[in-house]
């Protein structure tokens, strides 16, 4: 990213997992904004994109994002809130984050 002269260098902010927020893996992709998520609690949810975030990112089988689990059907129902970068993965485990495989 280009950078003007005095301007200070952006910080790559690594967003953690709070309260009932559980790291995953997308397995599938099974719709427009619907995706099969493999969580780090051993479950296999069925997440989507909540309308206010559907243009902000762009997700494919394979990534690692941050699902919020609904408060009816927690372990089969969920949003996905974020979707993590490939050097978040290790910045993840060297937090002490079980990062699904």
């Amino acid at each position: 990213m280009y950078k003007k002269p005095g301007q200070q260098e952006e910080q790559h902010r690594l967003i953690l997992p709070r309260d009932n927020e559980i790291i995953g893996v997308v397995t599938k992709c099974s719709g427009a904004t619907n995706f099969i998520v493999f969580c780090s609690d051993k479950n296999e949810r069925t997440c989507a994109i909540p309308g206010r975030l559907k243009r902000r990112f762009w997700i494919k089988e394979g990534d690692i994002v941050l699902v919020k689990p609904w408060i009816v059907q927690g372990n089969e129902r969920g949003d996905i809130i974020w979707r993590y970068s490939i050097m978040d993965k290790s910045l993840l485990k060297q937090k002490g984050y079980e990062v699904p495989t």
